[in-house]
């Protein structure tokens, strides 16, 4: 039952000065577009939320995952390592909202807070208004191992368990809802095979729905995808995004892919790494799998590729000091303490 989370509410970002970069026509907001939050920002690195631009004057509802200004740290043998430094969003219901970034941005740790498996250093996490300080069946993961189901148990059982196990659901009623959802993932055929008889793509639509039947305030997906095959992957996206059209969920997305964002999300959090921050926030509505070889997605593509590492382009452009060139007492200074 690790991957199920208790949750709490709300919470309003605080400061950060200067604009962030606009990203293509993944800020041309549709007509359709009313599930967008009010503060779907763009932001550079150091902003908050608060004085960011704004993409939409208000919104009229409040967001039902709040992140504000959290920093959160682990420790290792040797050090306690900084995953991030005060990340502000939101995320309101029926968003698909996802969390990209390169190693070391703090992306997954930041779902795990969500999920209530971590506590932030700084900052609150809040779900409905209220903090997060713990798991529950309120919050439910979806890892991208294949490993998060019982062996020993069959598609049927692992779908049934949290239910029962949450005290959410027993009996014929439990056993009901995990048919309806083991039925929308396209496994009914298989729903008394164990999970070494299913390939790995089956083995994550059972995860799927095993999440799904808790019917969470949100789902959290730590890159689910990233093991599988690239057809497999895609096909598993697919799903995804009708299960999203049938069921409506409330989703935070992890991932590394800049690709996997364009098409899964409806908006982005860009983080930058080391400790993880909130470099830019844009909206990704436009785009989807039918889209992901058009001129705007690539562009589109290209400009978050950028976003990402441009800090890295600019250390490559910045010509290295001629040691040589050093005025002479640096160098005798340098010598001198490398020779202590």
């Amino acid at each position: 039952m690790a991957a199920y989370g208790q949750a709490r509410r709300h919470g309003e970002p605080t400061a950060q000065p200067a604009a962030a970069p606009r990203i293509g026509s993944a800020y041309q907001r549709s007509p359709a577009a009313t599930r967008r939050p009010s503060g779907a920002t763009t932001q550079a690195t150091g902003q908050t939320q608060q004085d960011a631009p704004q993409l939409q004057a208000s919104h009229p509802r409040a967001p039902l995952l709040s992140v504000d200004q959290v920093s959160l740290e682990y420790r290792t043998p040797r050090h306690v390592v900084q995953a991030t430094q005060r990340v502000s969003f939101e995320v309101h219901e029926a968003e698909r909202y996802v969390l990209l970034g390169p190693s070391g941005c703090g992306k997954s740790t930041l779902l795990k807070a969500a999920a209530g498996f971590l506590q932030p250093r700084e900052g609150a996490i809040r779900l409905d208004g209220r903090e997060v300080g713990g798991p529950g069946p309120d919050r439910v993961v979806v890892f991208q191992e294949f490993d998060q189901l019982p062996p020993w148990k069959t598609v049927l059982q692992n779908v049934m368990f949290p239910l029962q196990a949450s005290r959410t659901l027993r009996g014929a009623a439990a056993q009901e809802r995990a048919l309806h959802y083991i039925d929308k993932v396209g496994l009914s055929k298989f729903t008394h095979a164990h999970p070494h008889e299913l390939s790995g793509g089956m083995k994550q639509r059972v995860a799927i729905a095993r999440a799904l039947a808790m019917q969470p305030r949100v789902l959290l997906m730590d890159e689910p995808f990233a093991a599988l095959d690239a057809l497999t992957r895609r096909r598993m996206q697919e799903l995804l995004l009708q299960l999203w059209d049938d069921v409506r969920f409330t989703l935070l997305f992890v991932t590394h892919s800049i690709e996997e964002a364009l098409v899964v999300g409806s908006r982005i959090a860009v983080l930058s790494p080391h400790p993880g921050r909130l470099r830019a926030e844009l909206n990704s509505h436009d785009f989807d799998l039918s889209s992901a070889g058009s001129p705007a997605f690539q562009a589109t593509a290209q400009r978050i590729h950028h976003l990402l590492f441009e800090h890295e382009h600019d250390q490559a452009e910045t010509p290295a000091p001629d040691r040589d060139a050093r005025p002479q007492s640096t160098a005798r200074t340098s010598a001198l303490e490398a020779a202590a």
